[in-house]
């Protein structure tokens, strides 16, 4: 081979390996970057966006609206005290009953025949008593005379002072089960309408167990009791003869007037909550025991009270929450008392102020702590 020809070949070699370098060399810088770019999206994507909202001031309320819980004036539910069949039933729901009245007749063939065996014992206790009170007086005649000792005397006074207790104990006996016999007669306590029935004729009843069951509830509705659990920011506010308005959604348009009655006049641990009872006159019966209502408190709204929208709530486990944004970027979980719902919108009595950066719709995984990004108005995301 000619020497020119091996020189060439030479350069060909040496520009093709330096050719190679490179192209390694501009390949490894390329995917390093690419990983670079990769691990800080993967950074920024990992923190969420979020948007934050201020709470606005609540505005002065005229009256403070809670949900109310209606209950009869005083209801009772009716058990048998005897076991027995139902003889007949004389009321059914809706009935309008007067104290002391019969609602239900039961026979009960075995009290009947332990009271005709008790009286039976009775009458034998009271023909020993008797017969023991004859002997004893005769005895006490012949120890006069010195015809008998006294020892005989005393034994005969002893024997007529046992058949005495036992005809005492018998007619206690007598009278305990024409008590029980008389509770076949199921009447009512006091005057009031039958709001359940659950007997038929010829059903077994069985008093005294715990799978007892009442035969009849009666309940006093002239009056319907109210209660109302009040936030604890307006409890000062509420008292005793109070005029509460009562709305009920079954008749739009209609208000109730009621009056406070009670206090608990302690705040419930768990809801933050003072638990009132309002009363309300009931002649026309449009107020239902167990029924839902909604009271309206004379009252204004708390000085420090805002509102948020209800997509800021959080409510878990650890009671009503709202996630804040801090100076340092991270997120906040801040307990909240709610002193009214409006709907759309929540009042907040207690926890927040408004300076606070409040989460709106934070995500559901949201812990304190957390890095966020507050999202701008044109879309993208800041850091604080």
């Amino acid at each position: 081979m000619p020497e020119g020809n091996g020189r060439t070949l030479k350069t060909v070699g040496v520009v093709g390996v330096i050719a190679a370098v490179a192209i390694v060399g501009v390949g490894v810088a390329t995917r390093s970057h690419s990983e670079s770019n990769l691990a800080t999206w993967t950074a920024t994507q990992a923190v969420p966006t979020v948007t934050v909202i201020h709470p606005a001031q609540s505005k002065a309320a005229s009256a403070l609206v809670l949900p109310a819980q209606l209950a009869a004036l005083q209801a009772a539910p009716i058990y048998a005290r005897t076991s027995g069949y139902v003889r007949k039933w004389l009321v059914d729901i809706g009935d309008n009953v007067r104290a002391g009245q019969t609602l239900a007749v039961l026979d009960a063939p075995e009290v009947d025949q332990q009271l005709a065996a008790a009286r039976a014992d009775y009458q034998t206790a009271r023909a020993n008593q008797q017969l023991a009170a004859s002997t004893a007086t005769r005895w006490k005649t012949m120890l006069a005379k010195d015809a008998v000792s006294k020892q005989e005397t005393d034994e005969k006074v002893g024997d007529l002072a046992a058949k005495t207790a036992l005809t005492n104990a018998a007619s206690a006996n007598v009278n305990r089960l024409q008590y029980t016999a008389g509770f076949t007669r199921l009447v009512a306590p006091f005057s009031g309408v039958v709001t359940t029935r659950s007997t038929n004729v010829g059903s077994l009843v069985t008093a005294g167990t715990a799978a007892s069951t009442p035969l009849f509830t009666v309940a006093d509705i002239s009056r319907i009791r109210a209660y109302v659990k009040v936030p604890q920011a307006y409890s000062a506010q509420v008292h005793k003869g109070m005029e509460v308005k009562l709305t009920l959604p079954e008749y739009p348009g209609r208000t109730f007037t009621a009056q406070m009655t009670r206090s608990a006049d302690a705040v419930d641990t768990g809801s933050g909550t003072v638990l009132v009872e309002l009363q309300a006159a009931n002649g026309d019966r449009a107020l239902k025991p167990g029924a839902y209502a909604q009271a309206s408190f004379p009252v204004t709204g708390g000085g420090s009270a805002v509102e948020l929208p209800a997509s800021a709530m959080i409510i878990g486990q650890n009671g009503t929450q709202v996630a804040v944004v801090g100076a340092d970027g991270r997120a906040r979980l801040k307990t909240v008392t709610i002193g009214q719902d409006l709907g759309d919108r929540v009042q907040i009595s207690a926890g927040l102020a408004p300076t606070d950066r409040v989460i709106d719709s934070p995500p559901d995984s949201l812990q304190t702590g957390d890095k966020v990004q507050i999202a701008r108005a044109g879309g993208a995301a800041g850091g604080k």
